[in-house]
Protein backbone atom coordinates (compact mmCIF):
# COMPACT_ATOMS: atom_id res chain seq x y z
CA UNK A 1 0.00 0.00 0.00
CA UNK A 2 1.71 3.12 -0.91
CA UNK A 3 2.37 5.79 2.06
CA UNK A 4 -0.07 8.37 0.52
CA UNK A 5 -2.93 6.10 0.89
CA UNK A 6 -1.87 4.57 4.41
CA UNK A 7 -2.51 8.35 5.62
CA UNK A 8 -5.59 8.86 3.80
CA UNK A 9 -7.38 6.07 5.41
CA UNK A 10 -5.47 7.09 9.21
CA UNK A 11 -5.95 10.47 9.22
CA UNK A 12 -8.50 13.54 8.35
CA UNK A 13 -7.97 15.54 5.39
CA UNK A 14 -6.58 18.17 7.42
CA UNK A 15 -4.42 15.90 9.43
CA UNK A 16 -3.28 14.22 6.61
CA UNK A 17 -2.08 17.91 5.16
CA UNK A 18 -0.31 18.67 8.86
CA UNK A 19 2.02 15.13 8.03
CA UNK A 20 2.45 15.60 4.70
CA UNK A 21 3.55 19.06 5.72
CA UNK A 22 5.95 17.99 9.08
CA UNK A 23 7.70 14.93 6.51
CA UNK A 24 8.62 17.48 3.69
CA UNK A 25 9.75 20.43 6.54
CA UNK A 26 11.90 16.82 8.33
CA UNK A 27 13.20 15.77 4.85
CA UNK A 28 14.78 19.43 4.20
CA UNK A 29 16.33 19.25 7.91
CA UNK A 30 13.54 21.17 10.03
CA UNK A 31 12.85 19.33 13.13
CA UNK A 32 10.92 22.51 14.93
CA UNK A 33 7.79 24.03 13.49
CA UNK A 34 5.45 26.40 15.19
CA UNK A 35 1.43 26.49 14.48
CA UNK A 36 1.03 29.51 13.21
CA UNK A 37 3.54 29.05 10.48
CA UNK A 38 1.79 25.57 9.87
CA UNK A 39 -1.80 27.24 9.74
CA UNK A 40 -0.43 30.15 7.19
CA UNK A 41 1.49 27.26 5.22
CA UNK A 42 -1.65 25.61 4.80
CA UNK A 43 -4.62 27.98 4.86
CA UNK A 44 -5.87 26.78 8.35
CA UNK A 45 -6.22 28.91 11.74
CA UNK A 46 -3.90 28.48 14.28
CA UNK A 47 -6.32 26.77 16.72
CA UNK A 48 -7.07 24.09 13.86
CA UNK A 49 -3.37 23.04 13.59
CA UNK A 50 -2.70 22.78 17.35
CA UNK A 51 -5.93 20.88 18.19
CA UNK A 52 -4.76 18.33 15.47
CA UNK A 53 -1.36 18.51 16.20
CA UNK A 54 -2.34 17.43 19.87
CA UNK A 55 -4.30 14.70 18.35
CA UNK A 56 -1.74 13.71 16.16
CA UNK A 57 0.91 14.03 18.98
CA UNK A 58 -1.07 10.71 20.07
CA UNK A 59 -1.94 8.30 17.33
CA UNK A 60 0.52 9.60 14.74
CA UNK A 61 3.26 6.55 14.33
CA UNK A 62 4.90 7.63 11.36
CA UNK A 63 6.46 10.54 13.68
CA UNK A 64 7.44 11.96 16.81
CA UNK A 65 5.75 14.66 18.08
CA UNK A 66 6.03 16.45 21.00
CA UNK A 67 4.56 20.07 21.99
CA UNK A 68 8.09 21.47 22.57
CA UNK A 69 7.44 25.17 24.07
CA UNK A 70 4.99 28.38 23.87
CA UNK A 71 5.96 31.75 22.99
CA UNK A 72 4.03 34.04 20.66
CA UNK A 73 2.83 30.23 19.21
CA UNK A 74 3.29 26.63 20.30
CA UNK A 75 5.94 25.26 19.03
CA UNK A 76 6.34 21.51 17.82
CA UNK A 77 9.53 19.35 18.20
CA UNK A 78 9.24 16.72 15.19
CA UNK A 79 11.31 13.81 14.51
CA UNK A 80 10.78 10.85 11.85
CA UNK A 81 9.55 7.50 14.29
CA UNK A 82 11.63 4.66 13.02
CA UNK A 83 8.99 2.26 11.82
Amino acid sequence: MSTTKKLRETYNETQHKIVTYLNSGITKGKHYFKSKYIAKDLGLSPKEVGTNMAILAEICKELDIIRWSYSNSTTWMVTSRAI
